[in-house]
Parts: C-alpha cells; sequence; structure tokens
C-alpha cells in the first residue's frame, strides 16, 4: 500500500495535518473551557456580591437587622434571591452559623431539609473557604462550582459579629452556550481547512509523484533499449531539469546507439569485403582457375588487401589507446610551419595528378608550438590526404597558418563537393563517409578524421570542420606556441 511515493506522501501529509489540526482544536478548546471557567466565576462573584448588596440595601431600607429581614420579610427575599438566581443560572443559600439553610434562590423547598456540614461552615466563617468545586458535602448530587461568603454584623462596641454564611453555587462550571458555539465553529473551521489541505495536498503529490512516474517509465524503455522515448518536461522546477537531462541523455544514448550499429556494420563491411576478395583469389590459385601466369598479379591484390586489413585493425587500435590514454605523448616544441611544408612536399605527385593550385601562407617562416610531433604530422598528413582526395580536379588547395592570441590556428582548404549540413555532426565519427557509395573513396576506412579528433582531445585543442556543399570543405585545429 505503501509502496508508491504518492501515497506515502498523501499518507504522511494527512497524518502531519491530523496531528496539528487536533492539536489546534485541543488548544482552542482548552482556552475556551478557561475563558469559560474564568467567565462563570466572574458572573458567580458578581451575582453574590449584587445578591449581598441587595440584602444590606434592603436591611438600611427596612432599618432591621439580618434576623428580622428572615423572619419579617423571608417571603420577598427569597422572590429576590430566586430572581438573581435565575439571572445568572445558580443556587443560593443563606445558612446560620450551623449551617441550617435559612433562604434559598433557584432551588426547590427539599433543600431547607439539608444542612451545610460543619467543616465547610468553619472554613467559611474562618475566612479559609472561599471558593469550592464540589458536591458541598452532600448538599448537591453533582459537583458545582460554589463561592462562599460569611454574613458579619457590626455591633455598636465595635466588634463583629458572625450571623451565618452566604453560598451561591452554579449548576454547571462552563458557560454552556458560549463553550458549544466556539467548540461547533472550532469543529467547522478545522473540518474545513482538513478538507481543503486535503485537495491541496492531493495535487501537490499528484504533481510530484506523476512526473516521477513518467521519468519512471521512460528510464525502464532505456533499460529495455528503446531510447526514442521522451519525458514530458512542464515548468522550470527540479523535476523538469531532471526529465530534461534525461531526454538529453536519451538523445545521446540514441546517437550512441547509431554509431555503434553502424561502426559494426561498417567493421564487418571493411572486413568482410577485403577477406572475400583475399579468399576467393587464394581458392582460386589453389583450385587452378587462375592460370599461372596471373598468380603474381592477384597476389599483388591480395597483398594490397591485407595491408588494407594491417591498416583498419592499427587504426582501431590507435583509437581505443588514445580514448583509453595509453598511448603516451611526448610533449616538445617542433616547428608547425616546417612539417607542413614537408608533410605537403611528400603529396605532390597526387597533387600534380590532379591538376591541384595549391596556396601555402604562413604568418611567420617560422612557429614553434608544443605536441607530439609525430602524432601532429599524423593529424596533417591526414587533412592534406583528404583534401587532395576529395578536391575537384584542377581545384584549390590551400593551407593557412595564422598566430593569434598564443594560439596557431592550422587550415587545410579545399574546393570541391564539400559535405552536406546534415553530415556535418558526424564527420569525425568512426567509419563516417559522406560518400555513402565510396564511390570517391575506395581505399580509405574511415578511420582518418576520428584519429584527428582523438589526437587533437588527447592534446587538450580544438579541431572543426567548416563546409559549403557543392563548393568547400575546410578543416581547422588549433595548437598552443611556445612561450
Amino acid at each position: 500500500m505503501f509502496k508508491s511515493v504518492f501515497t506515502r506522501y498523501i499518507s504522511i501529509f494527512m497524518v502531519i495535518i491530523l496531528v496539528s489540526f487536533s492539536l489546534i482544536a485541543f488548544i482552542m478548546s482548552s482556552i475556551v473551557s478557561n475563558y469559560s471557567v474564568e467567565e462563570r466565576s466572574l458572573t458567580i462573584r458578581n451575582t453574590a456580591d449584587g445578591t449581598i448588596n441587595t440584602i444590606n440595601t434592603y436591611m438600611k431600607m427596612l432599618s432591621c437587622d439580618f434576623e428580622t429581614l428572615l423572619k419579617s420579610y423571608r417571603e420577598h427575599l427569597v422572590a429576590t434571591l430566586n430572581k438573581q438566581a435565575q439571572l445568572s443560572d445558580t443556587v443560593i443559600f443563606i445558612t446560620d452559623t450551623t449551617g441550617r439553610i435559612l433562604a434559598y434562590g433557584g432551588a426547590d423547598r427539599s433543600y431547607f431539609l439539608r444542612d451545610i456540614p460543619g467543616d465547610i461552615m468553619q472554613g467559611v466563617i474562618n475566612g479559609s473557604e472561599m471558593y469550592t468545586y464540589s458536591t458541598l458535602g452532600g448538599v448537591f448530587e453533582k459537583k458545582h462550582l460554589n463561592n462562599m461568603y460569611p454574613m458579619e454584623k457590626k455591633l455598636s462596641d465595635g466588634t463583629v459579629q458572625m450571623m451565618g454564611a452566604f453560598f451561591i453555587s452554579s449548576r454547571s462550571v462552563q458557560n454552556t452556550n458560549l463553550t458549544e458555539q466556539m467548540t461547533k465553529t472550532i469543529l467547522i473551521s478545522v473540518v474545513w481547512l482538513f478538507i481543503v489541505a486535503l485537495i491541496a495536498i492531493y495535487l501537490l503529490s499528484e504533481r510530484i509523484s506523476h512526473p516521477i512516474k513518467e521519468l519512471s517509465v521512460a528510464a525502464r524503455s532505456f533499460a529495455q533499449g528503446k531510447f526514442d522515448t521522451r519525458v514530458p518536461v512542464r515548468g522550470e522546477d527540479e523535476i523538469a531539469e531532471l526529465a530534461t537531462a534525461l531526454n538529453n541523455m536519451a538523445t545521446s544514448l540514441e546517437k550512441s546507439e547509431e554509431t555503434r550499429r553502424t561502426f559494426l556494420g561498417n567493421v564487418s563491411h571493411d572486413l568482410r569485403t577485403p577477406m572475400t576478395s583475399i579468399s576467393g583469389f587464394i581458392d582460386g590459385i589453389l583450385n587452378g582457375y587462375i592460370p599461372e601466369d596471373k598468380h603474381k598479379h592477384y597476389l599483388t591484390i591480395v597483398q594490397s588487401e591485407v595491408k588494407r586489413l594491417s591498416r583498419l585493425v592499427s587504426s582501431l587500435l590507435d583509437i581505443s589507446k588514445m580514448q583509453a590514454g595509453e598511448r603516451k605523448f611526448n610533449m616538445a616544441p617542433f616547428d608547425i610551419c616546417e612539417l607542413a611544408r614537408q608533410i605537403l612536399l611528400s603529396m605532390e605527385k597526387r597533387i600534380d595528378d590532379k591538376k591541384l593550385d595549391v596556396e601555402f601562407d604562413c604568418d611567420m617562416d617560422n612557429i614553434n608550438v608544443i605536441g607530439d610531433k609525430d602524432a601532429i604530422a599524423q593529424v596533417v598528413y591526414n587533412l592534406y590526404d583528404n583534401a587532395v582526395k576529395f578536391s575537384d580536379t584542377a581545384g584549390r588547395l590551400a593551407v593557412k597558418i595564422t598566430l593569434k592570441d598564443r594560439k596557431v590556428f592550422f587550415s587545410v582548404y579545399n574546393s570541391g563537393q564539400g559535405i552536406t549540413e546534415e553530415d556535418l555532426p558526424f564527420v569525425f565519427d568512426r567509419f563516417y563517409k559522406s560518400d555513402r557509395s565510396r564511390g570517391l573513396d575506395k581505399t580509405g576506412v574511415g578511420l582518418g578524421l576520428s584519429i584527428v579528433k582523438a589526437i587533437m582531445n588527447s592534446h587538450g585543442e580544438d579541431i572543426w570542420v567548416n563546409s559549403e556543399y557543392g563548393s568547400f570543405c575546410e578543416f581547422v585545429f588549433t595548437l598552443p606556441v611556445t612561450k
């Protein structure tokens, strides 16, 4: 049940909200209860003070003492006590010093048969007990909130005579109506807040968990080799960033998978074709299908194919070693201009056969750079070789070496068919050949530019290509100059 992120989110948030609202409800109820008790106590005290003041006023108006008031005006006094008791929802007793009830309000006549226990009366007379929450020693069946006051009379000699006690008791500790209304308001508020919070948490959890589910589905698709799956990107938060990163990874994996398939296909083709030729020629010689006077001719073809296989394997090993960091480069100063001239001169015959117009431009006669001379020579040779191979007859070959910001920019330009815009991103891939039919390049293995890229990466330098299809192609790489 709690395996999904959505379920866990909802459960955790629900528990937090429920506990929080329960705590709020408890605190608010406690506050209301305490407030109600205080308000009730204040009402009782005010009623007691008002009743005592009324009794004192009667005695002054009638010019009589308390005993006379009780004897001669009992019914009037009881009516007054009943009125006060009804207004304040209380029970009022007036007792003598022994605890016998002399007058009452808010109660029936049965209370005349009851007495306040002596220990309670003694506490009231002594002034040590003014407030209790009790049954008043059995006067009430249930506990009441009781305020107790001594009834005193001041004698002519200045002494004080105790006449009895005044009791006012509340049937309920709290203000029931207030408590009920506030409790009801709090509960309704809590329920509505709980519903709103539940909806908000549900939407928030769904917003978080749904993209995660989509990411999970996409990841499983990638694990199955389905790299065409994409995750919808919504918003600009962390989930959106993760979805974007996953989509980019899928694109990269898709390209890698395509490169891998192309690589295996090209390797299979470049291995199978010469091996088929070699096998066919050797079988023909051994079986006598090829005349003896033609043996040398076909063995020369076999030798050429074997060398081609050897170059292919050697190139693959070179790339693997460079990418694994196993090939060590001897970084030392050398003259890049002189190296470029020498390699260009070594291709003089091929250049003449194609009647190319050659331009060689170097900012200085000699420019010393830092790098592995043999590896850079391999880079330059491969770029020259491609430029000559893919130039149109009587076309233009331009080599330009420019010095700028302590860097050498080495450019090899050739006129000709060039490279299409869609093929440009893949020119440095293994076995890449823009001439898919191999009509122009029947001898290469499609690893030259991949080796060039690996060498420049190992030097920590850049190489790139500029081309306009049907017009020209230009390769440029950089090297640092000596300090």
